[in-house]
């Protein structure tokens, strides 16, 4: 029997519909999964001795990367093996880090290829960050420059936030602007919570108060 226009709408119905609910059922579970990161980042970063924290970061590391490959077309799991790759490479130090944080600006670039908004512009701060920690040619990338200019990118997506207002703070002391970077780390300790992230928060606001500290004694 040749199908009418109502059964094969109906059947389109059902295929979009079972595609909507794949759909959802996937985001669900990155959603899980990204905050799952976030979660034991946080407590690697500050809760964990610092001769741990290598170890950790890289058993991390591994699974951050399964994510990203599970979810390669978005810019969330880019982001967070940036993240942990970068912070795996702080708590290696040395030479032998240079090889990592090349990884980790892969991860942040592709995340800005395909939504540079994610996280509210999380791979943008966290390249910014980078650039102006990392040493300048010819061991490494960095440059001041592009590093002002993706912080401050990244403050006009989220102007409130910890995490941008306090590394371009912490950029600003780079640099001995010292009298630039006050209202910034005010903006920093005064950003509003946010769900799930305690430890981190906690943790961040304490490095902004760390941060004031070293004004006064660098700045004056």
């Amino acid at each position: 029997m040749t199908p009418t226009l109502r059964h094969l709408g109906a059947l389109a119905l059902i295929v979009l519909s079972g595609w909507m609910g794949s759909a959802a059922a996937q985001t669900s579970s990155l959603d899980q999964d990204i905050a799952t990161l976030q979660k034991e980042w946080a407590l690697i970063q500050y809760q964990t001795p610092a001769a741990n924290q290598e170890k950790q970061y890289e058993a991390l590391a591994s699974r951050a990367h399964q994510i990203t490959a599970r979810f390669p077309d978005r810019a969330e799991p880019h982001v967070w093996e940036g993240i942990v790759i970068s912070s795996w490479a702080g708590a290696k130090g040395g030479l032998g880090a240079l090889n990592l944080v090349k990884q980790a600006k892969n991860e942040y670039e592709t995340a800005m290829q395909i939504d540079p908004k994610a996280l509210d512009g999380s791979a943008m701060n966290s390249l910014g960050v980078l650039y102006y920690k990392v040493p300048g040619w010819p061991l490494g990338f960095g440059d001041n420059a592009k590093a002002e200019a993706l912080l401050k990118d990244a403050l006009v997506i989220n102007p409130n936030g910890v995490d941008p207002n306090y590394f371009y703070a912490d950029y600003l002391v780079s640099r001995k602007r010292y009298s630039e970077a006050g209202p910034y780390i005010d903006r920093a300790l005064a950003a509003p919570a946010r769900p799930g992230r305690y430890v981190a928060d906690a943790g961040r606001k304490m490095d902004a108060e760390r941060l004031r500290e070293r004004i006064k004694q660098e700045g004056g």
